[in-house]
């Protein structure tokens, strides 16, 4: 590992005010710390999120629900009113790595970081949240540009994401067995603003299956998810499985995560 200063402020400001060309935020560090070991990524400081109280905790409203930024996985998944509300979030964060992972990994470290097979962006796209910054507002349709990427600007600090309340919806991912991210993994959600389904594990970027979406809107059953083929096109193909395999688990993972909506 390269060597670095470390930084642990107390306030949002001060955070802010640590970044620089040669900084990045640590909020959990649960890929960053891997990447920096392996020497894939560099950094001249970390800023090291986890004193600043204001960014964590979980509001339930009778609408949205917000999770600070620095609020870890196990906390997502162990809040009782957040599981009464959208109980399909809690059962994602449920579902994260591991014990250790999920009790140090955060949600705005995960959204940040925008890795490819990571859950949590499904979560976003497929409820319509929002990424909230110190400075401004991202809806999640035009957050993850690609592979990980994002809109944040350099320095831009994620404080919370907001989510709608609709209890009509669920996530299943397809495991790769060793690291536990998801090879494919469907977010289901039909609320008020329609039908949404986020993908993730089959791209560079998680993204909406529109085909799917059309089909949802038109009969929301398992049957009409799984009788969509998708095209191949920009799907990841690999070791683990060709384009085509992919594609065609997207529809399955579709289907079992509207059965499992219409059961709640």
């Amino acid at each position: 590992m390269y060597t670095f200063e470390y930084q642990r402020p107390a306030t949002r400001a001060d955070a802010s005010a640590a970044v620089d060309a040669d900084s990045r935020y640590l909020a959990g560090g649960q890929s960053l710390i891997q990447a920096m070991r392996l020497r894939l990524s560099m950094s001249q400081r970390l800023v090291d999120l986890g004193a600043i109280a204001d960014l964590k905790g979980i509001q339930v409203g009778p609408d949205r629900v917000t999770i600070g930024a620095m609020t870890t996985h196990a906390a997502v998944a162990a809040s009782a009113e957040l599981r009464n509300a959208v109980p399909a979030l809690a059962e994602l964060a449920e579902g994260i790595g591991d014990p250790m992972v999920r009790n140090m990994g955060t949600i705005g470290g995960s959204v940040a970081n925008a890795d490819p097979a990571a859950c949590y962006p499904a979560a976003l796209v497929g409820l319509g949240a929002t990424v909230h910054t110190a400075t401004r507002q991202i809806d999640a349709d035009g957050f993850f540009l690609g592979l990980y990427e994002t809109a944040l600007q350099p320095g831009e600090l994620i404080t919370a994401i907001s989510f709608p309340v609709i209890k009509k919806a669920a996530y299943v991912k397809f495991k790769q067995p060793a690291s536990r991210f998801a090879l494919i993994g469907v977010f289901v959600s039909q609320g008020p603003a329609g039908v949404r389904v986020g993908v993730t594990g089959a791209k560079g970027s998680v993204f909406r299956a529109t085909p799917i979406e059309q089909a949802l809107a038109a009969n929301f059953t398992p049957e009409a998810a799984k009788a969509v083929t998708l095209p191949t096109d920009d799907i990841n193909s690999d070791m683990h499985g060709s384009a085509a395999y992919r594609a065609a688990m997207i529809s399955v993972m579709a289907s079992r995560a509207v059965a499992a909506a219409l059961a709640r």
